[in-house]
């Protein structure tokens, strides 16, 4: 198992926020809690492999955005910040042996605003991701069904919802647009609770300021691991933005 990642680079206080009020970030910290983040992922059996750096990009560490990635093909996104374009020339390099396609203008989209449950994939309607990258993404994932679900209350569809390894989705309520819109949703107690990384079996990596929700998770049968990335919360980051997983590598 091969997760891509991106070490932040010199501009990374510089990021982009949209949701949150702007906090000063400690750049020197983000580096520490970043490189534990490595070290929980390969604790858990992942082979971690650098993506180039993108020093000009304040957001690229949060690597997941630039591509989505379903069984042998490997989407780049055109994220609605014009900014954090230039962030997939990096990630392409590193995607040998996939079928890449493109999103192409006028269609945006982040890679944050896609989540997959088996071969079904939500698609948030974001900020960042429009109609138009929502259906060249459909055309590029012919066997995945692909819903689209309304985002307006956070930057991304995961910045609201992931999902436990049984496919059950899991939520902060208040930043939920429609927990109708998931057949199984769960409502977590703390907003940083909504993300989680799918280490394999029973693990999820998730952060580590919501331990009430990290309770709840191991009375369901579930392993926590937890990771400190406030530096990055604070630039509307999470777990699941800080790696792209290619389980089928």
């Amino acid at each position: 198992m091969i997760a891509l990642v991106r070490r932040p680079g010199p501009r990374l206080a510089e990021g982009l926020v949209s949701h949150v009020e702007r906090q000063e970030v400690d750049v020197a910290l983000a580096h520490r809690q970043w490189s534990s983040y490595v070290d929980a992922l390969t604790a858990a059996g992942w082979t971690c492999v650098e993506v180039a750096p993108a020093d000009d990009c304040p957001d690229a560490v949060f690597v997941e955005d630039p591509v989505v990635v379903h069984r042998n093909t490997a989407v780049l996104a055109r994220s609605g910040a014009a900014s954090r374009r230039p962030e997939t020339a990096g990630v392409e390099a590193a995607l040998d042996g996939y079928d890449v396609r493109r999103i192409e203008a006028p269609g945006t989209l982040d890679g944050g605003d896609v989540l997959k449950i088996g071969d079904t994939v939500h698609v948030g309607r974001s900020g960042r991701t429009n109609d138009e990258g929502i259906a060249q993404l459909a055309t590029h994932l012919p066997d995945a069904t692909v819903v689209p679900v309304p985002v307006t209350r956070v930057l991304h569809l995961k910045s609201a919802v992931t999902a436990l390894p049984d496919g059950t989705v899991i939520g902060y309520p208040p930043l939920v647009d429609d927990p109708a819109a998931f057949a199984d949703f769960l409502a977590v107690p703390e907003e940083s609770g909504s993300h989680v990384v799918l280490l394999g079996g029973d693990a999820v990596l998730m952060a580590a300021s919501a331990p009430r929700t990290a309770a709840l998770f191991e009375s369901r049968g579930l392993r926590v691991v937890t990771v400190d990335i406030s530096e990055f919360e604070k630039l509307e980051g999470c777990v699941t933005c800080l790696s792209v997983r290619l389980r089928g590598r």
